[in-house]
């Protein structure tokens, strides 16, 4: 029997599903849902196959073929009412996504399906499809783009007053906000997010999401003990729910914990019963390294983190922009340490003292010198460091501005008495 005479029938569908052969398994569910007949039982039938084909084109990485099926559908959802028609678009699009290495297809596919909505005037889809689009753009860093297609679609959105899907959409404008560096339009953006979740139930998944960029927010303004309440609220609402961005809360926790001092915290954390074996790994090995090289106070520690955990820490933007003022604030502290003996002192020796490049050393020293972190000047002739007493403040200064500061009170007195005497 060719695949091309299966019927839409519930024996078409077990013959499919009990098939040892992925490629006959699709061309049978293909035939399935090609078959011209167009009862109500034949539909959902269709509607079944549809969900067993995408799942098998997904387990096999086909992509394309998930694209095209999406476009060989359109006859299909004109028989089916839109609701369903919705959610079929939007569990292949999320089929899609499942695949690795294809957020490039996957924008190209929100733009057709965005398209086909707006020719068939399918509004609630679009709306969704435009959301899901924009949070594309954002991981692609296609800052502009998307914050045009939010700004249009948050206005539509509030008009019909959806509030879950506003809530969406105000997130994805503060995560957007604060990639490009606008943390007033982000905080805005997320007060937004929590006024419409505050008057609906919003799922256990988005209330983490809204809780983890709060932390985030929180930890930029050096909020870290808000921050870190934040960040344990998402764990929580991730870890309960088996979500993959749980690991990234429990991270940022302990990134907070580190950043106010409380480094010799971490260990505990991670070895507590709620944390387990399940989140062990790179991610967390990293914040600990960093947390044994902050306890210690130890830059060459801190820079075989930063070596070794490289994908951990530099590829994390909020790991790095934290750890980045971290590291200048301890080489500050070493420095400052490691030249008050002195007066006078080789770069060379204090390089050697810290372990670190002579170069990046005379670098640091400078910079220093110059925000006025000590009184110095640099010989860079005779590569050294020159340190100067701190310049004691001459009381004779202050006394002379608040004797004059007197004398106007008294002159300003006396022209007073005078104009009243001349009136």
């Amino acid at each position: 029997m060719s695949s091309s005479n299966y019927p839409a029938t519930t024996d078409s569908l077990i013959q499919a599903t009990q098939s040892n052969v992925p490629a006959e398994a699709i061309s049978i569910l293909y035939s399935i849902i090609e078959n011209p007949s167009s009862s109500s039982d034949a539909l959902r039938i269709k509607e079944q196959a549809i969900t067993a084909l995408s799942d098998l084109l997904r387990k096999e990485g086909q992509s394309e073929d998930l694209r095209n099926l999406l476009t060989k559908l359109r006859p299909f959802f004109t028989l089916i009412p839109k609701a369903k028609t919705a959610k079929i678009v939007r569990s292949i699009v999320d089929a899609v996504a499942k695949i690795p290495n294809t957020s490039d297809l996957q924008i190209s596919l929100c733009k057709e399906i965005v398209q086909w909505t707006r020719d068939e005037k399918r509004t609630f889809l679009r709306q969704r499809i435009e959301a899901r689009l924009a949070a594309l753009l954002l991981e692609s860093k296609e800052y502009s783009e998307a914050l045009n297609l939010l700004s249009g679609l948050v206005k539509e959105v509030r008009r019909l007053d959806d509030k879950l899907l506003l809530v969406e959409i105000d997130l994805l404008e503060s995560k957007l906000h604060f990639s490009l560096r606008n943390l007033p339009k982000a905080k805005a953006a997320l007060t937004a997010a929590r006024t419409a979740a505050n008057a609906i139930y919003v799922p256990p998944a988005q209330q983490g999401t809204i809780d983890l960029q709060s932390g985030i927010l929180h930890a930029e303004e050096k909020d870290y003990k808000t921050g870190y309440s934040y960040f344990f609220e998402a764990f929580e609402a991730f870890n309960a729910l088996e979500d993959p961005q749980a690991i990234y809360s429990l991270k940022y926790m302990l990134l907070c914990k580190i950043m106010v001092g409380q480094a010799d915290d971490v260990a505990g954390i991670i070895s507590s019963p709620k944390v387990g074996l399940q989140y062990q790994g790179p991610e967390l090995d990293a914040m600990k390294a960093v947390a044994d090289a902050h306890s210690k106070r130890s830059l060459k520690l801190f820079e075989v983190a930063l070596k070794n955990f490289r994908t951990q820490l530099d590829e994390d933007p909020i790991v790095h922009r934290h750890l980045s003022s971290l590291y200048d604030t301890l080489l500050e502290q070493n420095l400052c340490r490691l030249i008050e003996p002195f007066s006078r002192v080789e770069i060379a020796h204090i390089a050697e003292l810290i372990e670190l490049p002579g170069q990046s050393v005379e670098k640091k020293l400078s910079q220093m010198i110059l925000d006025k972190k000590f009184a110095g000047t640099l010989d860079q002739g005779a590569g050294c460091l020159i340190i100067f007493d701190d310049p004691k403040t001459d009381a004779i200064y202050p006394a002379t501005l608040e004797t004059i500061s007197n004398m106007e009170k008294v002159v300003d007195s006396l022209y007073a008495r005078s104009a009243k005497i001349m009136a």
